[in-house]
């Protein structure tokens, strides 16, 4: 390439990286993404992680000038906020609609666990994994992200989380190995948590999970507000009592659930 070819093309270049850094359409993109449906910070890694193709798409975009703030990069973001806001709004309870928040454990997995050795605990997970996850899938819920011997999953009614954690603890009943019969606690939590990439954040989710950490084995301790939309014909509920854990609200009260 010659000189008189190269200068052109490096004007060029030199053009489209001042448009690209133009602080007013900088500004611009940015309010016109204020005004767009949507997460208008999409594109952070918290918002991007997960594997469905927009956060897989975003990552690529993020990638494309990291050492700069780029107008490309802006609209970029403002398309597939736009996209990941219609997508929500077309799916399964991933906008800002209220959802039940289903954590699970086993109890005393950890200490079995260190004697049992790898392929047992391997083998056991694999079984819970199946039985547990079944019940979800099968009562509509979304499990969020598996916790080592625990998981998360969201539901759009209480109803149907309480539903698919008894029968996940039934359903446990036919699994042992190596001498141990697993028994799952869970906790129900209805509320408004934050979708951010993969993942739901928020008071809500922290509150589910302190539900869940004070279910006794074998038992399913619901929420106040979750317990009020359950069936008193298909379910029961114990006495509530104020749940007492860090992170929870001092005038949280849970009860036990089982079939009527």
């Amino acid at each position: 390439m010659t000189d008189e070819q190269a200068d052109p093309l490096s004007r060029a270049r030199e053009v489209v990286r001042r448009i690209d850094t133009q602080p007013r359409l900088l500004a611009a993109a940015r309010r016109l993404r204020q005004r767009l449906p949507g997460d208008d910070k999409f594109g952070d890694p918290l918002s991007t992680a997960g594997l469905k193709a927009v956060q897989v798409v975003a990552r690529g975009v993020s990638a494309l000038q990291p050492d700069r703030d780029s107008l490309a990069q802006e609209l970029g973001f403002a398309g597939l906020q736009l996209w990941q806001s219609l997508s929500e709004a077309t799916g399964r309870g991933r906008g800002d609609d209220p959802l039940a928040v289903l954590f699970t454990d086993l109890v005393g997995f950890s200490s079995w666990a260190l004697k049992a050795g790898d392929a047992a605990v391997v083998e056991l997970l694999r079984q819970v994994g199946s039985a547990v996850e079944s019940t979800i899938i099968l009562h509509h819920g979304l499990i969020v992200k598996r916790l080592g011997d625990g998981l998360m999953a969201t539901f759009l009614t209480a109803q149907e989380a309480v539903e698919a954690a008894l029968d996940a603890q039934q359903a446990l009943t036919q699994v042992e190995v190596d001498r141990y019969r697993p028994r799952m606690r869970a906790g129900v939590h209805w509320g408004r948590p934050r979708k951010l990439g993969g993942d739901y954040l928020g008071i809500d989710v922290n509150i589910a999970a302190r539900v869940g950490e004070a279910a006794k084995p074998g038992e399913v301790l619901v929420s106040e507000i979750a317990a009020s939309q359950l069936d008193p014909i298909a379910l029961r509920t114990g006495r509530a009592k104020r749940l007492r854990a860090e992170g929870a609200p001092r005038e949280l009260h849970v009860m036990p659930v089982s079939r009527a």
